[in-house]
């Protein structure tokens, strides 16, 4: 009797249908990220610590692949475009609740979707989307054709839409939790996810528990705890010591560190991320794209590379990395010369004796993870070449807002192309269109309506083969105008304990951790 007991104990463990006893061993994975969460609301979330919690607990209508920039279904089993390409037709995944037994079906997707762009809707203004032009684009009608059918219409052939859906910016959420927390549905996150919900303890750490009656794949462990360790230091220790299971945005002497500790592992991918100094092309001086390229010239990004980087990162010479289709590789870069941008500056009258304002970004990021040193690397390369760079620094939100009013010289920004779409680097970041203050996302406030016609009309394209050329032509003007100095794309890390299995980083760094798995 005994045996037959510790066999049938035994079946129960080898049975994944069951997964009792996965279950049970499942553990806890403990995640160190550099600060807090503002919401996990992902409609309203403008911040990298934000998406990293949120994207575990609400899913989108698609998603990218777990390694890759591949568009995948994920709440939409499939999808069609009508031949006008006006026309998005969803067929919605069937049996699947919210963490709040809500049904999942079309009117909640019609209504995550309308709470953010139809102001008669009971929900809106519960959320706001950050990058409207970034995320729905030009939808201008949700229609619910069945309880699992749903067709976006929009005003103009919108080509970007699908990958646009598969970022954080789209989620769908429960209609019963919107309507029960209202604008502080940031604070309560309900949705599909292998992840639900448990608690948040503001600037120390947000718990998720495994949703087990997720519709596809359990994840593997029992819970996510995501601890705020500001520090790059601390969060190395805490890595080191087994306090922490991950640790995100190390700096690169941490990562060399990792690297040469038995325990530990690391992934490296190429990015989706740029790293640039823009030139604001409406102030008098910068107004000549001579002096642009000029001081473009002056900048020695293989130094900035191996002292601000230490290798993790390639030089940038187009708007975005080359891991994106349609990037421009016949442009030539513009190479390390002082004695060339002295000479063009003199030829384009520059005035040498009026300071000219560098504003450093007040925050690290991937593509920028040292903005002082930089800034002050940057500062002595215009000395170099006679022009006095003074740097002017200000508190994150206010240095946005300024930015957005064009009040700069010259910023130092960056972006992550989340959704690997060529559209979101130029329309997002360069047209006419976005130059608009306030809230330019145009740094450079340039306006080259040859370049904006060409990304609107690359917008209106479905055929990869016709849209390329299309990209390709806009990078050209770019680098010939050279409103920015692009400077580098990073190479993407992830650093992690051995005890872990089946970590993914995909190029734009954000995964749901469903198929990790944690040894004892």
């Amino acid at each position: 009797m005994r045996k037959l007991i510790i066999g049938m104990a035994l079946a129960l463990c080898l049975l994944p249908a069951i997964g009792w006893c996965a279950e049970k061993s499942g553990g806890t994975l403990v995640w160190g990220r550099g600060g807090d969460s503002v919401s996990l609301d992902l409609a309203q979330a403008t911040d990298g610590e934000s998406i990293k919690a949120g994207i575990q607990v609400l899913e989108n209508l698609v998603i990218f692949g777990k390694d890759s920039m591949n568009v995948e279904p994920q709440l939409a089993e499939s999808w069609k475009v009508s031949d006008d390409g006006l026309t998005w037709t969803f067929k919605l995944r069937k049996g699947v609740k919210f963490h709040d037994g809500y049904p999942f079906n079309a009117r909640a997707v019609y209504d995550s979707f309308a709470r953010v762009i139809f102001k008669q809707h009971p929900y809106y203004g519960y959320g706001k989307w950050q990058y409207p032009a970034m995320s729905l684009g030009p939808v201008k009608d949700i229609q619910v054709i069945d309880d699992y059918t749903i067709a976006l219409i929009t005003e103009k052939p919108y080509a970007p839409l699908l990958n646009n859906l598969a970022l954080w910016l789209c989620p769908i959420v429960s209609p019963k939790a919107m309507a029960d927390y209202k604008d502080k549905i940031g604070m309560h996150p309900v949705g599909t996810g292998p992840f639900k919900f448990k608690s948040w303890t503001k600037d120390d750490q947000i718990v998720l528990e495994r949703n087990n009656d997720y519709w596809g794949e359990k994840a593997k462990v029992d819970r996510i705890v995501l601890k705020s360790i500001p520090e790059p230091s601390a969060r190395l220790m805490a890595l080191q010591s087994g306090t922490v299971d991950i640790a995100d945005d190390l700096d690169p002497d941490s990562i060399a560190l990792v690297k040469k500790n038995p325990k530990l592992a690391v992934i490296e991918r190429p990015s989706v991320n740029v790293g640039y100094l823009a030139f604001n092309t409406e102030k008098p001086r910068l107004k000549d794209p001579k002096v642009r390229q000029a001081l473009s010239h002056a900048i020695d990004k293989d130094t900035l590379i191996k002292t601000i980087f230490a290798g993790l990162a390639i030089p940038a010479k187009n708007p975005f990395p080359p891991s994106i289709w349609s990037y421009n590789d016949a442009n030539k870069p513009y190479e390390y010369n002082p004695e060339k941008a002295k000479k063009m500056l003199a030829e384009a009258k520059f005035d040498f004796n009026t300071e000219i304002e560098l504003w450093a970004m007040p925050v690290s990021r991937a593509y920028m993870p040292d903005p002082v040193k930089t800034a002050e690397l940057l500062q002595a390369y215009f000395a170099a070449v006679g022009v006095k760079a003074k740097i002017v620094r200000h508190e994150w939100g206010a240095y946005l807002s300024k930015v957005g009013n064009g009040e700069h010289d010259m910023c130092m920004f960056g972006w992550l192309g989340g959704n690997s779409d060529p559209d979101n680097f130029l329309y997002g970041l360069l047209s006419a269109d976005t130059a608009k203050p306030p809230g330019a996302s145009n740094a450079a406030f340039w306006k080259n309506a040859e370049f904006t016609d060409l990304c609107l009309k690359g917008q209106k394209t479905f055929n990869k083969a016709e849209r390329t050329k299309i990209y390709l032509k806009a990078q050209e003007i770019f680098h010939a105008e050279a409103p920015w100095a692009p400077l580098v794309h990073t190479i993407n890390v992830r650093c992690y304990s051995k005890k872990l299995h089946d970590v993914p980083l995909r190029p734009n760094g954000l995964n749901s951790f469903q198929m990790i798995s944690k040894e004892k």
